[in-house]
């Protein structure tokens, strides 16, 4: 079996999975007690086989960010016959698609075997990454289960150029020609991560926005069924596009009945309104703020797209009561002039002077008051 292990916090997402093969108890999984999910265990006792069939995900419990564990089925199982191969590249493929980390439980006796059980495992996720188009750098991690008197250090040279020779032996597609292990994955201590929980996380620099995940995985899961090539740039286009709309339409909802605005777009009927702009601007920044923060995570054009779409509707709100501005001070303006030019004459001054005089003053006034109310 495979785990695979999402921290979900309010903004990012990082994946962690585990490759077994059936025949690695469930139990060698990393210490349950430590992670605390609740899935059916294998119990030696009653013989091995197949303790998990497809998919599986439940909480992890009393852990720190958000933690979600997906259980995949063992890899090398018979249960599924000659299907198996082709499940098990389409779980790899979703998997390493979701996730950052990847850590492979494997007996210590398999390191140098041709044929142990987790070096197809490893060629089937040598194999997806290289499928993958532009992947993101993933971190691989070994679980070495029992151990011998042989040193340590040997164990980890020889399985370094296991690990080499595996990579090397897998078919380079046209789209990744010339590539070598580090290009793909990370080295790291493994006691680190375990011992310091929250060094999981690692570099957030990549980790996609946990708000987008559910759409994310749908998305990729039905392009991979569909046995269709997994553009995994375009799906991060096309989440961001989903997401950023989603909030964006919520700022512009809670936008539209914020006390405030509504107290404004009120008083602007009764006249005009000093600081219209300024006012209605804070009003209006501290929802694209949000916005924004919200938003960071995803890809930067689509957010900035959506972003300019917010704006251009939000004034679409506003508009009304910007022009009811603009009637009120052509109103006043007009009035202002003719009561000036009319007490001019009156007093005995000339119609051309005074009228040029008035209407320079009106329209000082008249752009004064337009600027005070856009800005």
């Amino acid at each position: 079996m495979w785990w695979l292990f999402f921290y979900l916090a309010k903004l990012n997402l990082l994946g962690f999975e585990l490759f077994n093969s059936q025949s690695l108890s469930q139990g060698r999984a990393p210490d349950e007690s430590c992670l605390r999910y609740n899935f059916k265990m294998l119990d030696a006792y009653k013989g091995r086989g197949q303790t998990t069939k497809g998919i599986w995900i439940a909480r992890c419990n009393d852990i720190k960010p958000f933690t979600v564990a997906m259980d995949f089925e063992g890899t090398d199982s018979n249960a599924r016959g000659e299907d198996n191969t082709a499940f098990e590249r389409q779980s790899a493929l979703f998997a390493l698609a979701i996730a950052d980390i990847i850590l492979i439980n494997m007996w210590y006796k398999d390191i140098g075997l041709e044929h142990a059980a987790s070096r197809p495992l490893l060629k089937t996720v040598f194999q997806v990454m290289k499928r993958l188009f532009k992947p993101r750098k993933r971190t691989l991690l070994f679980v070495l289960r029992d151990h011998s008197k042989t040193p340590f250090e040997y164990l980890e040279t020889a399985l370094k150029e296991d690990i080499d020779r595996i990579w090397a032996s897998v078919a380079e597609p046209e789209t990744s020609r010339s590539v070598v292990l580090s290009d793909f994955f990370n080295a790291v201590h493994l006691r680190q991560r375990f011992i310091c929980p929250r060094d999981l996380t690692g570099d957030k620099r990549e980790a996609e926005p946990a708000s987008g995940f559910f759409i994310r995985a749908e998305k990729i899961w039905k392009t991979i069924k569909d046995n269709k090539d997994l553009d995994l740039p375009a799906l991060k286009v096309m989440v961001a596009t989903v997401r950023c709309e989603e909030i964006a339409k919520e700022k512009l909802r809670r936008f539209t009945t914020d006390d405030d605005w509504l107290a404004l777009k009120e008083a602007v009927q009764a006249g005009p309104v000093s600081r219209f702009g300024a006012t209605l601007s804070s009003i209006l920044e501290s929802y694209l703020s949000q916005y924004d923060t919200e938003v960071m995570h995803y890809d930067q054009d689509v957010r900035n797209a959506k972003r300019r779409q917010m704006e251009s509707q939000a004034l679409e709100v506003v508009r009304n009561a910007y022009v009811t501005i603009l009637e009120h001070l052509y109103s006043n303006t007009l009035e202002s002039f003719k009561t000036s030019l009319e007490q001019s004459l009156n007093k005995g001054k000339g119609f051309a002077a005074s009228a040029r005089i008035f209407a320079q003053s009106c329209f000082l006034v008249f752009d004064q008051g337009c600027e005070e109310a856009t800005h």
